[in-house]
């Protein structure tokens, strides 16, 4: 009765990827989409302030603009307030598909201590973020064939320059934004989805004939009456103590072609990808070199090796062994730091496994770029999970070893690398704060990430390395000497220090031009969305730091030098300084 069950499973099988074959694949980005009918509120949210130049970023209420009767913050996760997010409701008022022109939003007077603020910020080049329907602002800038437009996000808060005949400075700040609202209609129904959010920022010094009667004033600078619209910023706003600055707005809806599935491609336009080919041909040719150097060591000299020793016809000759078989009775001894490589190891496990799956969760669309702080809180939540696979890998290592103490090894390994970057990460944030920048993360945050710590990787950690040496001990499959064997003197270029930054050099140059855009989305405020060659990247980087360090160890070891744990630091110097001795 099994066969036919099995057939008939096989059957179903088959007919259900024959049915799902022609389905089509879309971005999907990771909130549900919204629906608005002609005259529903869209409610306008602020962020953080941003700058390329100081990396610090501010609230947007830190400054002295319009505010709310009344300042909401929006619930954040956890990558939100590490990133430095403040999402707050804004005085802007949006009414679907209604357009609005020379809207007054508030009038301020400035102090010395705002007008010395809002210099420094145009000084640093800060830029506004606002968010509506969950898509950031950005500023369309004209391309120089004019054709398209590259996207700027957010608005710089001013800008500097000067007067015609004078050659002093000026601070000029953008009071007037002339937002613009791209939609999609559906056919069947008159709602609309928001698939774009755009602004041309103006400096203008408004005037106006009247008393001041709030919003009803009536500007003699933007009037829709005069049809008078702002344009340009000929007649800036200047920054200066006990000036009134008047802040106005203008929004208008344009239908759109985009579909709602589509409106992050805007976002996320890869427009360099020739660049990241070239990358990932560059590290292919990395790794084809290392794998004939692999294959040539393997198929030719260990095999010549291998033959040489089968035919030794007296014992004489036995004992005139050279190379790498010569140290077998020696390269299974424990190393002098053996306990500092069992953590390095079980460290390095979970970084691998916590890489690895949050990778594979970002080429799958699970992290989209539009669930903000998606990304940070995988990672430190898969970290913490990992610390099961940390426990039992370095468990296992230190049993092999000879080690008994393994709850001594069990708390280097909970408590080592994440106790250093707690104790770096606290000290930045007190300089953060010191600042009273947003990026400082908040007291109620830093007691959830010492929960997660110590509530579920510690206790993880612990079971791992129970259940690690609980197994029996990985036997190696030669005896070890009790007495260990002097090690000739090296030539030059076999020196450990040389070794290892040489094989740090090749798996960087595999990766170096894809790091290279990472660091600039981090450091540019830029996203970040082609996971696709990261992972391919990534791969190509686990082959060649493993064929480096292949082939670096086979040369140590002909070079009859038995210590192979300094194989550990031969390919993690692609990415940081030699470590500490581990032998």
């Amino acid at each position: 009765m099994r066969a036919p069950a099995m057939l008939r499973c096989a059957a179903a099988l088959a007919l259900l990827l024959a049915v799902a074959a022609p389905a089509a694949g879309f971005y999907l980005p990771g909130v549900a989409p919204s629906d608005f009918a002609k005259g529903d509120p869209l409610q306008v949210k602020v962020n953080k302030l941003t700058s390329i130049k100081t990396q610090l970023p501010y609230t947007y209420y830190s400054l002295p603009f319009c505010k709310p009767a009344t300042i909401v913050d929006s619930a954040e996760n956890l990558g939100e307030v590490l990133r430095g997010d403040r999402i707050e409701n804004s005085p802007y008022v949006f009414q679907m598909r209604e357009p609005k022109m020379c809207q007054i939003v508030c009038k301020a007077t400035i102090d010395e201590k705002a007008a010395k603020e809002l210099k420094e910020k145009i000084e640093d080049e800060y830029r506004v973020n606002m968010i509506l329907d969950n898509l950031p602002l950005v500023v369309p800038i004209a391309r120089q064939d004019k054709n398209s437009f590259a996207y700027q996000g957010g608005y710089h808060v001013g800008a500097k320059g000067q007067y015609a005949g004078s050659k002093d400075e000026k601070y000029f700040i953008h009071n007037h934004l002339s937002f613009t609202v791209k939609y999609h209609r559906d056919d069947d129904s008159e709602l609309s989805r928001i698939v774009g959010f755009e602004v041309h920022p103006y400096s203008v010094k408004h005037q106006f004939d009247d008393k001041w009667n709030g919003a009803d004033t009536r500007l003699s600078t933007c009037d829709p009456h005069a049809s008078k619209f702002v344009t340009n910023s000929d007649s800036p706003q200047e920054v200066e103590a006990g000036k009134e600055i008047i802040f106005t707005y203008d929004v208008r809806f344009e239908d759109s072609e985009i579909k709602w599935a589509s409106r992050w491609d805007t976002y996320l336009l890869m427009t360099d990808d020739q660049i990241h080919w070239f990358s990932i041909v560059n590290s292919l040719m990395i790794v084809l070199f290392l794998s004939g150097m692999v294959a040539m060591i393997m198929l030719r000299t260990l095999y010549r090796d291998i033959s040489r020793y089968n035919q030794l016809e007296t014992q004489e000759e036995a004992q005139e062994e050279t190379g790498w078989k010569l140290v077998h009775g020696d390269v299974f001894r424990p190393p002098t730091n053996s306990d500092l490589l069992c953590v390095y190891v079980g460290t390095g496990v979970q970084f691998f496994g916590m890489l690895l799956v949050t990778m594979i969760f970002a080429v799958l669309g699970f992290l989209s770029p539009s669930n903000r702080g998606g990304l940070m809180t995988a990672m430190l939540l898969v970290w913490v999970l990992m610390g099961l696979l940390a426990g039992y890998t370095s468990s296992r290592l230190y049993k092999m070893f000879k080690g008994s103490e393994w709850k001594k090894i069990t708390l280097q390994t909970a408590f080592l690398f994440p106790g250093v970057a707690f104790v770096i990460f606290f000290i930045l944030n007190a300089l953060i704060w010191g600042e009273k920048s947003s990026g400082a993360v908040p007291f109620t945050t830093m007691f959830a990430l010492v929960l997660l710590w110590f509530g579920i990787s510690v206790p993880l950690v612990f079971v791992g390395s129970y259940l690690g040496f609980k197994k029996p001990a990985m036997e190696p499959p030669v005896k070890t000497n009790k007495i260990p064997r002097q090690i000739p003197e090296q030539a030059w270029y076999m020196n450990p220090i040389f070794t290892i930054l040489i094989g740090g050099i090749l798996p960087f140059g595999a990766v170096f031009i894809e790091l290279f855009f990472i660091l600039t989305s981090i450091w540019l405020h830029q996203f970040y969305y082609i996971f696709g060659f990261l992972f391919l990247v990534f791969v190509i980087l686990i082959i060649t730091c493993a064929e480096i360090t292949i082939v670096l160890c086979y040369f140590q070891l002909c070079s009859e030098d038995y210590m192979w744990c300094l194989a550990y630091c031969t390919s993690g110097t692609c990415s940081s300084p030699p470590m500490p001795s581990l032998c």
